[in-house]
């Protein structure tokens, strides 16, 4: 009963219309059935005239709408003595919204799922004396925007882990799909970070909060989401288009079917039938539909609008280190310089490393960790977008600090000379160290290509991508061979941020996609016309920056996101084409005498379902729904020269 009263405050005139249409039917069984037609007739005509009243608004901001027809269908069908129809045409008009909400609803299922998961109540265990919990552990059930960093939490079997946290019990396992998209569990050790969303296995385990709820992951993601869902596409009034030559066809063929039969109800029976509903919701669910497709697949798309953009791109730009390359690479050798011995030199980059947003710096840390080298306290630290980062370190051994620098070789050469220039083997990057104005030495790591890349950029050019470029950071002997060998038409190499907005921007064709990772992508991310940011699952800079979220790290979403917006254009324009041609076709059957208007306006309904049901489709097959959308990475070397460069 409650939702009943629910839907009555959401949608009063529907069910006014409802009643209006009961007490008209039942009058009909009585003596005062004459009555019937003059309370649903003017019931109709009360409609019309606040629709009008709109559409005056509307009007004076010289935005010209569908509600005339709408207006004047009811207005002449109550005056040529079709009340019934006109009550039948105000049902849709009214019911308009509902079936709207309805539909978007349908649409929105994916994008709606994620903010639904989104992580609402934390267990924190009181007693922060120990961190080991027994039965006996006193806790709290607290909001999760009431959990501060450094708190103690408990994470129950099957529980959402509510916010940022560096494990505390000796292992757990976690499910991370909904974050990374990788449907196998992963495994976490004591003082591992742990990602908010992420679903605990079949133990209880206590962790510390590392980040508040507004900085956790889950928590940017449903922000994400809530941007991309709250967004209004351009193209969503593209029915607007269609509005004024529409309106103008529809008056045409009344006034003619009138002047030619000289019957009045001709005109009446015409305008029933070219109200169509279709025009002004079957476009918006479209869209919606394909933002709730490409969320299923780990892509925020942030509105209507960037579909659009997707459906006509024509040219694309690429980062390369994580975005074509992994951005993880493994550790090969360490070349330390005298003075310094290996260990020391991993010690201060994966010191200063922990700072950077650089995609190379978390391979540094994890070489650290693996060779289990404890990390220094840094007092102050500071990155230089597309150079390195600096940072001053306290070291036990002696009470004096170090200022470490860690980047490319001419950056680092700039405060102490480089000694030499590592000897790199095909498929090697160097990273250059430096302690004070000293020379550490340089850690040689090796990166790879995407296994998924050829074959992304190989779909791209069958969607229709006329150009390809990779705009790079890095020097043109180690971008050029990768570029060669995954079909790239053109290189720009040793580029700073300014330099890829300007390369960008002069790119022809457009629209154009530009694909990108890092800090330094962010202004070329926004710059584009479509940014895309790859691996991006939190408010960084570059996910805020970028018009597409690609939370999973793979290439393959962005053939993938380029189809998506091919579908939801072709979708929506097909919706809206179908409404006005069975509109036009029924309005040259009401033209000849052949359809009343209160059938004609039945049969309105029904266009209407069939155009909305056709916009659904944009969320995609049933099929794909069903199937499994979590990427499995993997990565292959390419043996290719490559110079030490941070891009």
């Amino acid at each position: 009963m409650s939702r009943f009263f629910a839907a009555v405050r959401a949608y009063p005139l529907v069910f006014a219309t409802l009643l209006v249409a009961t007490i008209g039917l039942l009058l009909l069984a009585t003596p005062a059935s004459g009555v019937a037609r003059w309370i649903v007739g003017g019931y109709a005509l009360a409609i019309a005239a606040w629709e009008a009243v709109g559409m005056i608004r509307q009007l004076l901001r010289k935005h010209a709408g569908l509600d005339i027809l709408a207006v004047t269908a009811i207005t002449a069908a109550v005056l040529v003595g079709e009340p019934w129809a006109a009550l039948v045409v105000v049902l849709m008009l009214t019911g308009g919204a509902a079936l709207e909400d309805y539909a978007e609803h349908r649409s929105k299922r994916e994008l709606t799922a994620l903010l639904r998961k989104a992580p609402q109540q934390a267990t924190k265990i009181l007693d922060t004396e120990t961190s080991a919990h027994t039965a006996d552990t006193a806790t709290e059930e607290v909001p999760v925007d009431a959990v501060a960093v450094g708190d103690l939490l408990l994470v129950g079997p099957g529980a959402l882990v509510p916010v940022d946290a560096i494990l505390v019990s000796e292992h757990a396992v976690f499910d991370e799909s909904s974050l990374t998209g990788e449907s196998l569990p992963v495994e976490r050790q004591a003082g591992q970070k742990v990602s908010s969303g992420a679903v605990n296995g079949q133990a209880a385990v206590t962790m510390r909060a590392a980040a508040p709820a507004s900085k956790s992951e889950y928590q940017q993601i449903v922000r994400l989401v809530e941007q991309a869902a709250s967004s209004k596409a351009k193209v969503v009034r593209l029915a607007d288009r269609y509005a004024v030559p529409f309106t103008i066809l529809s008056l045409v063929i009344a006034g003619v079917a009138w002047a030619v039969s000289g019957d009045p109800v001709r005109f009446a029976e015409v305008l029933v039938v070219a109200t169509p509903c279709p025009l002004l919701i079957a476009a918006p669910v479209a869209f919606l539909g394909g933002m709730s497709r490409a969320a299923r697949f780990g892509l925020i798309v942030k509105g209507g609008g960037t579909l659009e953009q997707l459906s006509r791109a024509r040219s694309a730009a690429f980062d390369k280190t994580g975005t074509i390359t992994t951005g993880k690479p493994t550790l090969e050798r360490i070349v330390a310089a005298p003075g310094f011995d290996a260990d020391e030199v991993l010690r201060f980059a994966a010191s200063t490393e922990v700072y950077s947003s650089h995609v190379l710096a978390s391979a540094v840390v994890g070489a650290a960790k693996q060779r289990q080298i404890p990390l220094l306290e840094a007092s102050k630290a500071e990155e230089f977008a597309t150079n390195g980062v600096a940072a001053t370190l306290r070291t036990p051994e002696t009470p004096n600090t170090v200022l470490a620098r860690v980047g490319k070789p001419s950056w680092v050469g700039e405060y102490a000379p480089v000694l030499s220039v590592a000897d790199l083997a095909p498929g090697e990057l160097a990273i250059y160290v430096a302690a004070d104005d000293r020379f550490a030495g340089a850690i040689i790591m090796r990166d790879q290509v995407r296994e998924e890349a050829e074959a992304a950029l190989r779909e791209l050019t069958t969607l229709g991508i006329e150009r390809t470029l990779m705009v790079t950071g890095d020097v043109t002997v180690t971008a050029q061979p990768i570029a060669e060998k995954l079909g790239i038409s053109e290189v720009h190499a040793e580029c700073r941020p300014a330099d890829k907005v300007r390369i960008v921007s002069e790119v022809r064709p457009r629209p154009l996609i530009m694909v990108g990772d890092g800090l330094n992508d962010a202004p070329v991310l926004a710059a584009a016309d479509i940014g895309f940011a790859m691996g991006a699952r939190g408010a960084t800079v570059a996910s805020e920056s970028a018009a597409v979220v690609n939370r999973y790290d793979t290439l393959s979403s962005l053939p993938r996101a380029v189809r998506i917006g091919q579908d939801t254009v072709r979708i929506a324009l097909q919706s809206i084409w179908l409404g006005i041609i069975i509109s036009v076709a029924l309005m040259l059957i009401a033209a000849f005498g052949f359809l009343p208007a209160l059938l004609g306006a039945w049969m309105q309904e029904l266009v209407d379902l069939v155009a909305i049901l056709g916009a659904l489709r944009a969320v995609g097959p049933r099929s794909e729904r069903l199937a499994s959308a979590g990427p499995h990475k993997t990565t292959t070397p390419v043996q290719v020269a490559h110079t030490p460069q941070r891009n």
